[in-house]
């Protein structure tokens, strides 16, 4: 009897390990699934993290354009000038507009008592014009002959824009030799410049013409005395 107990303990204890076994490896089984489930999910989530990473270098490249679009905007907005208008002597140069023509030009005349006598131009714009008298000698000329008056001043002034009531004054003194003689005239013929094509004809009373000379254009008459 004691053999047959210790036997059937034998197979009971088999039996009971044998369970035992078969669940442990039911729960690795079971751990090893749960693992992989997770590894495939993680992997599923792989993609993602790449579309991500795809998306900061679709920011980068989006920003890089942006930034050289913008870069070349500023270079094109803060490039130089045309290289136009009139040199200051600086390094810089200052715009100009419409250069005036004679006929642009409401003119008169008036004659000065000084320095020996003298004739004054008197320019403004016609209404509605604005224009540029250059920075240089008007053009005065007498007689059938055409003789030209020479500078009165050792610089050339600066140029004038007329516009409303802006005046421009420029003085003639038709004599500056002291020997007798000369040319009696009535009316003197001015231009803005040479290359003026349309001059004028002014009235000026009697004068006589030798060595004449006339000054830069002013914006004050006192300044446009005739001192040669």
């Amino acid at each position: 009897m004691s053999g047959n107990r210790r036997k059937a303990f034998l197979v009971s204890a088999v039996l009971v390990g044998g369970a035992v076994l078969m669940t442990a490896c039911q729960d690795s089984e079971a751990t090893t699934d749960t693992d992989a489930a997770r590894g495939s999910s993680s992997a599923s989530a792989t993609p993602s993290g790449s579309s991500a990473g795809s998306g900061d270098q679709g920011a980068e490249k989006g920003s890089g354009k942006g930034a050289d679009k913008g870069s070349g905007t500023a270079g094109k907005g803060t490039g130089g000038g045309d290289g136009s208008g009139a040199d200051t002597g600086n390094g810089e140069r200052e715009p100009v507009g419409q250069v005036c023509g004679a006929n642009d030009i409401s003119w008169s005349t008036r004659s000065e008592t000084q320095a020996g006598g003298y004739i004054l131009i008197i320019a403004k714009a016609k209404q509605g014009i604005t224009c540029v008298l250059p920075a240089a000698l008007p053009t005065v000329a007498f007689g059938s002959d055409g003789t030209e008056a020479g500078p009165a001043e050792q610089a050339v002034g600066e140029q004038i824009t007329l516009s409303g009531s802006t005046t421009a004054y420029a003085g003639v003194n038709p004599k500056t030799t002291g020997e007798d003689g000369g040319k009696e005239l009535d009316s003197i013929i001015v231009a803005v410049g040479d290359s003026d094509p349309n001059p004028v004809s002014l009235k000026v009373g009697t004068i006589v013409v030798d060595a004449p000379v006339v000054t830069n254009w002013h914006t004050s008459p006192a300044d446009a005395v005739p001192s040669n």
